[in-house]
């Protein structure tokens, strides 16, 4: 999970990226990059931080020039390295920088293709600098002296052919334009817009949610379509085309549940009205399993939870109530690198309003369970301050499978619903009762925004990998990277000339 954002205008765009990513902050946290163009020379900025750390005024005057990509990063496989901050930037062909959110399933066949094949050396372990790669080497192939908008949705294209996975991408050439392309699966999601008034008239913006362009008054054109590139050219020319053989939509359904802002529409969804949804079903739930519950107040697990508390609480007739205050200067969670810091997070983050539990049969809501250390440690706040009993429901199903398409849920071992049952999750994490919404009622939840949504990307519930190329042999890799002791391994440079190369190549 990342977001990305590609601005062409008529004046210097470094502001509005900014305030874009700004906006993007809730899909990473670990780091964040801007380069923009002005008369075919890149200027870059990235490092480790939230965005308002990141870009200082210093940084910001000297970012200029009309065209610019942006880029917030939480590691999919949890190394925080600033070298591996985005935007990734080559020289041939023409100067490409190229910002990503998603995974290459194929990433190393890809990078072995690229060293014996294509001649390209690959200095990090992110597969956006591999994506990268196989976009300028399919540039370069072209042999186009002067790049059209054809060539550049012919490398697109190739580009197809050979990367497998999910990607939503945004890429400026240096002199011609910036292009934005998304996976034929259209996994994650990718969205443009032109700006509205006289003032931004020419102005095109391409952003992983719609939030980012309504926020600064672009009009939403529509959701890029899976497999299609949209390239907006350096005359403020908008040229889209289908680059993909047998594109289809199947976006992760959970952008819905906890990714997105919700006030973002996503492949024509509104997460707003799709997590209301949630909520609704999962209160006609408990209405046919438990019809005699003894539930005296339903509080959120902010924020993510607290739209679907809103319409279960409704449903239901019983009292909503804010029993947990938030710290909002707490990264998300289950993002955080290693269990120890996760612990101890949650309890910065979240405190309680005593006087909501005394004597009460609570009913929490959170968006989902996925390693189970946030909400274990809630119930027992919530017990320490008086709650008679704590049930806990989740507005997805249980998730027990790991997600490959570039959201950061752990080796398999490491999901508490893994190789458990419902009632055995439950006496884990302490609940008095648990209640994970039905998929089939997800699915309805999102489906009803867009009928015309093919199929879902559901695999962290029911371990159906949209892409197919998912085997056993894939999860052992995962388990290697993405464990808490292996992400601890990453966490810092290990030598102090790795250190200066770091410094060295976050300002150009």
């Amino acid at each position: 999970m990342c977001g990305i954002v590609g601005l062409v205008a008529r004046d210097d765009v470094n502001q509005r990226l900014y305030d874009a990513l700004t906006v993007l902050q809730h899909r990473g946290q670990d780091a964040a990059g801007i380069m923009t163009c002005q008369d075919s020379k890149v200027l870059l900025r990235k490092s480790n931080g939230l965005v308002r750390d990141v870009f200082q005024q210093h940084h910001m005057d000297r970012l200029v020039g009309p065209m610019g990509i942006g880029h917030v990063r939480y590691p999919t496989a949890g190394c925080s390295s600033s070298a591996e901050a985005q935007p990734f930037f080559v020289n041939s062909p023409y100067g490409i920088a190229l910002a990503h959110n998603g995974n290459l399933t194929n990433a190393d066949q890809l990078v072995d293709e690229l060293y014996r094949s294509d001649l390209r050396h690959i200095n990090t372990t992110s597969d956006s600098e591999v994506l990268l790669n196989v976009f300028a080497h399919e540039l370069a192939e072209l042999g186009e002296r002067t790049l059209t908008p054809d060539g550049v949705f012919e490398a697109v294209r190739r580009v197809h052919r050979r990367c497998r996975g999910a990607y939503a991408v945004v890429a400026m050439i240096s002199g011609y334009g910036v292009v934005g392309f998304r996976d034929p699966h259209g996994i994650r999601p990718l969205i443009f817009g032109r700006g509205r008034d006289e003032l931004w008239g020419a102005d095109y913006m391409i952003a992983s949610e719609s939030v980012a362009l309504v926020a600064q008054g672009f009009k939403v054109e529509r959701d890029i379509a899976p497999g299609e590139a949209v390239f907006i050219d350096t005359a403020g020319r908008c040229h889209t085309r289908q680059c993909a053989d047998n594109p289809s939509l199947n976006p992760c359904i959970f952008e819905h549940v906890y990714l997105a802002r919700p006030d973002s529409i996503v492949d024509e969804v509104s997460v707003y009205k799709a997590r209301l949804r949630m909520g609704d079903k999962l209160a006609q739930k408990i209405k046919r399993i438990r019809p005699d519950h003894d539930i005296d107040v339903v509080m959120p697990i902010p924020d993510s939870g607290r739209t679907a508390a809103m319409a279960l609480a409704e449903n239901l007739g019983v009292h909503f109530r804010e029993g947990f205050i938030k710290n909002r200067y707490i990264g998300r969670t289950f993002i955080m690198p290693g269990q120890a810091i996760r612990k101890k997070s949650v309890r910065q983050k979240l405190n309680p309003v005593e006087l909501e539990f005394k004597g009460k049969a609570v009913c929490l809501v959170d968006d989902s369970i996925v390693r189970g250390t946030t909400c274990s440690q809630i119930i027992q706040m919530a017990r320490d301050v008086g709650a008679k009993k704590v049930y806990f429901c989740s507005a997805a199903p249980a998730v027990r499978y790991p997600n490959v398409y570039g959201i950061d849920m752990p080796a398999p071992e490491e999901l508490v619903a893994h190789g458990r049952t419902d009632e055995e999750v439950a006496r884990h994490i302490g609940a008095d009762w648990l209640v994970y919404q039905d998929l089939e009622d997800l699915i309805e939840c999102s489906r009803v925004g867009n009928p015309s949504i093919d199929r879902f990307d559901c695999s962290v519930f029911d371990g159906r990998y949209i892409t197919g190329d998912v085997d056993d042999a894939y999860f052992q890799r995962l388990s290697t990277e993405r464990s808490d002791s292996a992400k601890q391994k990453r966490e810092a440079p290990s030598t102090r000339s790795e250190a200066a190369l770091i410094d060295v190549h976050n300002d150009i």
